[in-house]
């Protein structure tokens, strides 16, 4: 591991893993201060609220390694003691279900970084794979109270109507958490120069993801294939307004890509990803610190590495979390 990069503050904006103590000791090894870790897609309430405390009981049982993350301060004591922070995110607002007031409960367990929809319709606005009728009145007041709160509103599987509208409608920074442009490769999923472009010009922030399927090389991407895009990002955005938010599924098995990729877990699919292989050189979250140096190598200065690699989330968090 580079001095650079055990030094740097080192964030993943959005993992999916199978959590358990296996994956805290490969942050652990990988470096990583912090990372938004999804705890709810197509669950509801209670079944969100359930996997919160199969969370906090995983988090107490490896202590030594993990700590919860509620602000900025605690990434940074993170990176001081040597742990992981684990941010508890929601990769749909589903689980707000129709009551506003649920917004600051979920704030108040932990929850950082909710996106507003995931690949179709909820009550707040459309997903990436269906028809995108836009912010719904009640998504209105749902972004007004997630901005009021603290919690960061995210776009990344969210339609491209829908995304405009939440960027004009937050008085705060939105994320695209984990995505990828479709300047180098055409996917529902990926986002056009343009939307890119949008989201930076209006304060937001830009996590862009490995995951292969829409990575242009597809399986047989490396890390230097991942630093393309995030150069590609960088290029449009500008390099204060771009972090990594990898999409890391490492430990999941067939049935869960299954159950993400049917419309609410069971009905419809929505798309196949084929095989699932994460660019050669950052396998495994343990492979981390490759991505520094792919960085650097790439010519990066220290500095701007140290911007992409975490210090841009923690300065956008800080934001959106009311610390700033």
């Amino acid at each position: 591991m580079s001095s650079l990069h055990k030094d740097s503050i080192i964030i993943d904006g959005l993992v999916i893993a199978k959590v358990n103590r296996e994956l805290f000791e490969d942050m652990h090894k990988g470096g990583l201060t912090a990372a938004n870790c999804t705890v709810s897609v197509w669950e509801g309430f209670q079944g969100t609220v359930n996997n919160l405390v199969e969370m906090n009981n995983l988090i107490e049982e490896s202590n030594d390694l993990v700590m919860q993350v509620h602000s900025t301060k605690d990434i940074l004591k993170a990176k001081e003691l040597g742990k992981t922070g684990i941010i508890y995110g929601f990769q749909n607002a589903h689980a707000f279900e129709d009551q506003i007031g649920y917004v600051e409960i979920f704030k108040k367990l932990g929850v950082g970084i909710v996106q507003m929809a995931y690949n179709t319709q909820n009550l707040v606005g459309t997903g990436c794979y269906e028809r995108d009728g836009g912010l719904s009145g009640f998504g209105h007041e749902i972004v007004a109270e997630m901005n009021r709160v603290g919690v960061m509103c995210d776009l990344s599987h969210v339609g491209s109507k829908t995304s405009e509208e939440v960027i004009l409608a937050s008085k705060k920074p939105v994320c695209y958490s984990h995505c990828l442009p479709s300047g180098l490769k055409e996917h529902p999923r990926n986002k056009s120069d343009e939307e890119l472009k949008f989201i930076a010009d209006h304060g937001g922030f830009v996590g862009v993801t490995m995951f292969t399927p829409f990575l242009k090389a597809g399986i047989h991407a490396t890390v230097h294939d991942y630093v393309e895009a995030i150069e590609y990002v960088v290029n449009l955005c500008g390099e204060d307004s771009v972090g990594i938010g990898t999409d890391f599924t490492q430990g999941q098995d067939q049935q869960f890509f299954e159950w993400l990729t049917h419309d609410k877990g069971y009905a419809r699919r929505l798309t196949r990803f084929g095989e699932i292989v994460n660019p050669l050189g950052i396998r495994t979250i343990g492979e981390f610190p490759n991505l520094t140096d792919a960085l650097s190598a790439r010519g990066w200065s220290d500095s701007k590495v140290e911007k992409i690699m975490g210090q841009n989330w923690v300065n956008v968090l800080a934001d959106v979390w009311g610390e700033k």
